[in-house]
């Protein structure tokens, strides 16, 4: 199924470039890369989205594997026809399992994409978003005027 191969690969380069930035980049040293537009910045949040629950991680952990397996459900297990819902469902899913894979290794979440004016991420949140437009986008495209 193509979606796998979707959940696969986001899964894939958001542990490549969370490997890097542990790799490459020093805890909450900046490191500029367009000028006054994006950093480099490694953090470490052991709690949700925004740093919330950052003091139950194992809560964190439950809801997002829930969800994670939610998506997996319904990509596998529903009669869903369109490609696009699908493939925001798919790309939602690699960057919930790509948090949840450093939750469960790491206890905390890899963050390090800083444009200064946003807290700082990873590229599973920004699949997660990414997922997130793209149902919308579908959704609002299905949508009749009354």
């Amino acid at each position: 199924m193509i979606y796998l191969l979707w959940i696969a690969g986001v899964l894939a380069l958001d542990q490549a470039t969370k490997l890097l930035a542990l790799a490459q980049l020093e805890p909450y040293k900046k490191v500029e890369v367009i000028d006054h537009l994006l950093y480099l910045t490694l953090t470490r949040n052991p709690g949700g989205a925004f740093g919330i629950l950052r003091d139950h991680g194992l809560l964190v952990m439950v809801i997002t594997a829930a969800i994670s397996l939610g998506l997996l459900g319904a990509l596998l297990f529903t009669r869903l026809r369109d490609g696009r819902f699908k493939l925001g469902l798919a790309i939602i899913a690699g960057g919930a399992l790509g948090n949840l894979l450093d939750r469960a290794r790491l206890g905390y979440v890899v963050d390090f994409i800083d444009l200064r004016f946003w807290t700082v991420f990873n590229l599973a949140d920004v699949a997660i978003v990414a997922g997130t437009v793209l149902i919308f986008w579908h959704l609002l495209r299905r949508a009749r005027p009354c």
